[in-house]
């Protein structure tokens, strides 16, 4: 049983993670992986993505030895680079401790990469970036796209139950079971006593993970309860399109693809090279975009500059980081 104590100030410190976290999501889907209590479930995915993994990804299960993997790897950042350079910023005596931790529960040898690692080295720093790379590319950018769209879909969900409900009721309703006596928030999790003297809770659903949820005690952060959500299997590769292709059947590919790239600000001309069309081609495009409210056309001189309105955000909500990592 996982009981979480909070003072007032930690209730006032209740967030619910805005975005997904890249590697958390993938170190949950790679926990997936080792379930063999699941073989029913996960058997196909796990042996689709075995094949598919690279040589280069093999590194990160020389850092899970046994059942637990080192706590450095608990990395909540919600882009990928930002991950990788949470992960390689780790201070030197948590990545020692953690190495020697892991592979105290191992009759295994640590491999010599491992060792170097365990020093420092930064070369050892870069076989693990890279295996932590080619993983999340192998296992969770196929599917990123829906992972966003179940992840704004939870987020949604919750501040609607805060809003309407308040904060104990959130927290119980996030993980089934729970319950709130008091001070003290309990469920079903990795047992321990987690006092927060003020850190507050950052609460982060994931999407690959369908057991119990999982809690990071990492010194001088808020306390990480990561809890499984969406449908409860692997996800579909094939799940991760479906958003843009109802977008593009209303909207047109070309439409779509200029309120894509809208995100940021980009001049008629400049549209119509990048989608290789005409200039009048693109200015009929913003046209119509623009007199549905997706985008604001601004004269700057000779050039005419575009951008996306917050409807037309909000309309491709979750996607724009699917379509930028394919680019």
């Amino acid at each position: 049983m996982t009981r979480i104590h909070f003072t007032a100030a930690d209730f006032a410190q209740v967030r619910f993670a805005p975005r997904p976290a890249p590697l958390q999501e993938l170190n949950a889907a790679l926990m997936t992986m080792c379930r063999p209590d699941q073989e029913l479930l996960f058997g196909r995915w796990r042996r689709r993505v075995l094949r598919s993994l690279p040589v280069t990804a093999e590194p990160l299960g020389d850092l899970v030895p046994a059942a637990e993997a080192p706590l450095f790897l608990d990395v909540f950042s919600d882009t990928l680079e930002e991950g990788l350079d949470t992960v390689r910023a780790s201070r030197p005596e948590l990545v020692r401790t953690e190495i020697e931790r892991v592979y105290s529960r191992s009759a295994a040898p640590a491999p010599l990469w491992t060792r170097n690692l365990h020093r420092g080295d930064a070369d050892a720093w870069q076989v693990l970036r890279r295996a932590q790379r080619a993983a999340f590319d192998t296992v969770v950018r196929p599917v990123w796209g829906l992972v966003q769209d179940l992840h704004q879909t939870e987020f949604t969900r919750h501040a609607v139950t805060v809003a309407e409900h308040g904060i104990g009721a959130a927290l119980t309703a996030l993980v089934p079971g729970a319950r709130l006596h008091d001070d003290v928030w309990e469920f079903d999790g990795p047992p321990g006593d987690f006092v927060l003297h003020g850190r507050g809770v950052l609460l982060l659903p994931t999407f690959h993970w369908t057991g119990r949820p999982t809690v990071a005690d990492l010194p001088g952060h808020p306390l990480v309860v990561t809890c499984p959500a969406g449908p409860g299997l692997p996800l579909a590769p094939d799940g991760a399109g479906r958003t843009d292709e109802a977008l593009a059947a209303v909207l047109g590919r070309t439409r779509l693809d200029i309120l894509f790239r809208l995100a940021e600000e980009h001049t008629t001309s400049g549209l119509a090279r990048r989608l290789g069309v005409s200039n009048a081609t693109a200015s009929a495009h913003a046209t119509a975009l623009r007199g549905a409210g997706l985008i604001t056309s601004v004269r700057a001189g000779r050039a005419v500059l575009h951008r996306r309105t917050p409807l037309g955000s909000l309309l491709v909500q979750g996607r724009t980081g699917t379509r930028a990592a394919s680019e």
